[in-house]
């Protein structure tokens, strides 16, 4: 893996698009049981922000799993285009906050009021609450996780916005 692949994913991330981590020439590669474990646990770990996405090994030269790689591409695809209705966003949601609620911010509790998906491509969600600017990073990722957990969204990263209620802009 290069400097520049690291840049790319990461533009790639940053502009919210769908992205397949393919490693190719796998033909050259002395393998046992593991490596493929292995070399997917070294490409995790030096693009950590694409934890999302899926990873293909291939060889283009002997064709070895070249045609994966496109049902991959549609599954990613779809995955950028889906769509999860209101009511059973906000049944997880509140099973979520319910489970592990936000840490307090400035000394009171954050409300999370509802959430609603506003675009695709990528995922775009707004969570409403009494104060948006209370949302740590990292519960931000929790519920990340969790979307990823209950509604999947392989190969794309999914976007919150945090609103407070009865603000529509």
């Amino acid at each position: 893996m290069t400097d520049q692949d690291a840049r790319i994913g990461g533009f790639i991330h940053d502009k919210g698009k769908g992205c397949i981590l393919v490693v190719n020439k796998w033909d050259l590669v002395e393998k046992d049981s593991q490596t493929m474990v292995r070399y997917e646990r070294e490409v995790r770990e030096n693009l950590k922000y694409l934890s999302y996405a899926p990873i293909v090994f291939i060889s283009a030269l002997t064709g070895q799993r070249v045609r994966n790689v496109l049902d991959v591409v549609d599954h990613v695809s779809d995955q950028t285009k889906k769509r999860i209705p209101t009511s059973p966003l906000n049944k997880y949601f509140g099973k979520w906050v319910e489970k592990f609620p936000p840490p307090l911010y400035k000394g009171r509790s954050v409300k999370l009021n509802y959430i609603t998906q506003v675009s695709t491509a990528p995922p775009t969600f707004v969570i409403y609450a009494n104060f948006p600017d209370g949302i740590h990073f990292s519960y931000e990722r929790y519920l990340v996780n969790q979307m990823r957990e209950t509604f999947s969204f392989e190969g794309v990263p999914v976007r919150f916005r945090f609103r407070k209620k009865g603000k529509e802009k």
